[in-house]
């Protein structure tokens, strides 16, 4: 890229192609929620469009508008507004980089520039991370509790699905018990679903912890010894095929974790859950217009805006004291939950 000052090389354009750049070389664990709760994009973000359980929309507590955006260095909720969840963080070049950046510009120094720009835009990728991992809470909340609950920055949402007390199922003995009947627990579990009129649940969400529960299981070790004449070691293989044979199931075991606003690692999905799930999306993830969006396409702003990740806006704008940009990622975004009849959440260990 060539140009003459800070503005011609740190626009939203450039940071949206590194940062899909980014994406497509990242190999890491995806959100299991983009697999679950597909993206899809509308004007506005209404409540009537968010189903919950019966199709009914979730009901909503709190909110607030016109929330100045606040400086962002850590990934995290920060400022909330409207009806529907609306996330605005922005971030500043920092100031040792920009004189960098200007003093290279100066120099005409290209691999430099290069080098400069590829740490400023690392920097501001975490707005994007931030953004995601947003998203990603949200849908983890859903399948683990049939609500999202949100504080930060002075404000608070509750959002509550409609889920019935059955789906949430108390077991007898808990799986830390190596004498429980795990088996037994899930057939009632898929039962509750399948009495309502719905099929059968063939998928379920966990975590390793509970996988190595279930490994120590007496019963479950002893019913795959017999199946394998005693010529098998158990194995976690073993431990689903089990499950596949028995309950018709697939299980799936979700550990990825985040950073919270205090920079402290939390888990998307509980450590202690076993969650059944029917087959197919459970929803979809709503990305509604934010306003920098609106104000794009009405020609009423000055700022350059580019949309990301299916609604998630990128906004750069010039800023003259100190000469420099200002960075503002922003979404509108709320999960449908169309199956939140059809799933059944049990917590399965002891503390």
């Amino acid at each position: 890229m060539e140009g003459n000052t800070i503005f011609d090389y740190f626009t939203s354009k450039a940071l949206a192609a590194y940062y899909n750049t980014l994406l497509a070389d990242k190999n890491m664990q995806p959100f299991l929620g983009d697999e679950l709760f597909p993206a899809k994009k509308k004007m506005g973000l209404n409540l009537k469009w968010i189903k919950g359980a019966k199709g009914l929309s979730p009901s909503l507590s709190l909110s607030a508008f016109d929330v100045k955006s606040t400086k962002k260095d850590r990934i995290g909720f920060e400022s909330l507004q409207t009806r529907m969840p609306f996330f605005k963080n922005d971030m500043l070049i920092d100031e040792e980089l920009r004189q960098e950046l200007l003093i290279a510009i100066e120099s005409g120094n290209t691999d430099y520039i290069d080098t400069i720009l590829r740490s400023i835009f690392d920097d501001t990728v975490t707005l994007l991370d931030a953004a995601a991992v947003a998203r990603e809470r949200m849908r983890m909340q859903l399948i683990s509790t049939g609500t999202i609950v949100m504080s930060n920055n002075g404000q608070e949402y509750s959002y509550d699905y409609g889920l019935a007390e059955d789906q949430k199922h108390t077991i007898t003995t808990k799986w830390s018990n190596t004498n429980s009947d795990p088996l037994k627990d899930i057939q009632d579990m898929q039962e509750i679903i399948e009495n309502k009129g719905y099929a059968r649940p063939r998928r379920a969400i966990t975590s390793r912890k509970v996988i190595r529960a279930l490994m120590k299981n007496e019963g479950i070790k002893e019913a795959i010894y017999v199946m394998s004449n005693g010529k098998v070691t158990l194995t976690e293989e073993n431990l689903r095929n089990y499950f596949r044979e028995n309950a018709n199931l697939e299980i799936a075991v979700y550990d990825k974790s985040y950073l919270d606003e205090s920079g402290k690692a939390q888990r998307y999905f509980p450590e202690d859950l076993f969650v059944l799930i029917p087959e197919g999306n459970l929803g979809n993830t709503w990305f509604g217009t934010t306003p920098e969006e609106a104000d794009l396409r009405s020609g009423a702003t000055d700022a350059e805006v580019v949309i990301v990740d299916t609604g998630v806006a990128i906004t750069t704008t010039k800023t003259t004291d100190p000469v420099s940009v200002d960075t503002k990622v922003s979404e509108v975004v709320m999960p449908s939950f169309e199956a939140a009849d059809q799933i059944v959440i049990a917590d399965v260990l002891d503390e």
